[in-house]
């Protein structure tokens, strides 16, 4: 669930973006950045090459060619969301040579998505430098919302000790700039400095920020977001050895996806077995265990950077 947050979502994951590439030359074009899914790269990516192919068959041949860089960014963070970084790097290699100075979005835009695509495919030390770039670029130009994001991805690349910094860097310009676009980071925020906070064994801290990051998403009427941020609340309960209340939260989600007939979430699962485990009901943390593995399992980035992850809940559910 961390790394939902870390790689994709947060990734993220939410409102964020820019909507300016709406309305560009005679028609209007759309904006690809509003019909991001992030649970779904493949689809989305699909989606944004029929929006390049529409612009390579228009007979007027009219848009803007920073609307084309930037579209091409994001069909390369598509790609490597799917794990796919050859092909992510040769995207952004044509992204490359179409920019130019002027081009200021498509540029900063540029830095972030060569940083992300590094990021993960496990090249972190590598991105780190794009995405400082990323970050110095946008306060040169007022580029509020990507300068954001920039410096929300430096919160991720940068050791434990530095992370709480750029969150906060990021959180402040969330806060006080007049861009609404960037309004939607502020969850996304709460949520990393809680894991900052929690990686520094900091959970009082840490439950703060990530109970912001719940009441934000339940009073934006986001489902979804709202269950995710309140699994991290109750996994900072285990931390903090509240064990019966990480308990009655994680069942709480549990039984919402199955009353919702939602699809099966593994990282539930592997909570509830880690709870179950320490509560020494060995028969249902050994079934929860299996059913963590059985969905986690399904998941590219966990088999090729968390092998050991999926052998121990393998391990533990066939016991």
């Amino acid at each position: 669930m961390k790394k939902l947050f870390y790689i994709l979502i947060l990734f993220l994951l939410f409102g964020c973006n820019s909507n300016n590439n709406s309305e560009i030359g005679i028609n209007p074009l759309p904006n690809f950045d509003a019909m991001w899914d992030y649970q779904y790269p493949d689809s989305t990516e699909t989606a944004f090459n029929n929006i390049l192919k529409g612009l390579k068959d228009s007979a007027e041949n009219s848009y803007d060619a920073e609307y084309q860089a930037e579209l091409l960014t994001q069909i390369a963070r598509a790609q490597g969301l799917q794990g796919n970084f050859i092909q992510a790097h040769a995207t952004l290699d044509s992204v490359r040579n179409m920019l130019n100075k002027n081009m200021k979005k498509g540029s900063i835009r540029y830095l972030l998505e060569r940083g992300r695509v590094f990021n993960s495919s496990g090249e972190w030390e590598v991105s780190k430098p794009l995405f400082l770039r990323a970050y110095e670029y946008g306060v040169e130009n007022n580029l509020d919302v990507y300068t954001l994001d920039a410096a929300h991805m430096m919160g991720i690349v940068e050791p434990p000790d530095k992370q709480l910094d750029w969150n906060l860097k990021a959180l402040k310009i969330a806060e006080e700039t007049s861009d609404t676009n960037c309004k939607g980071w502020l969850e996304p925020l709460y949520n990393n400095i809680g894991w900052t906070y929690h990686d520094l064994s900091k959970f009082d801290q840490a439950l703060v920020y990530f109970q912001k990051g719940f009441n934000w998403r339940e009073e934006s009427g986001d489902e979804n977001g709202a269950r995710i941020a309140k699994w991290t609340i109750g996994r900072c309960l285990r931390s903090l050895k509240k064990i019966d209340e990480a308990l009655r939260i994680q069942i709480e989600i549990l039984t919402e996806i199955e009353e919702k007939k939602l699809p099966e979430d593994g990282y539930v699962f592997e909570e509830l077995a880690e709870l179950y485990s320490l509560k020494n009901n060995n028969e249902l943390a050994k079934k929860n265990f299996n059913l963590a593995y059985e969905e986690l399992s399904k998941d590219k980035w966990i088999v090729i950077n968390q092998a050991d992850r999926l052998s121990r809940l393998k391990k533990l559910g066939d016991q």
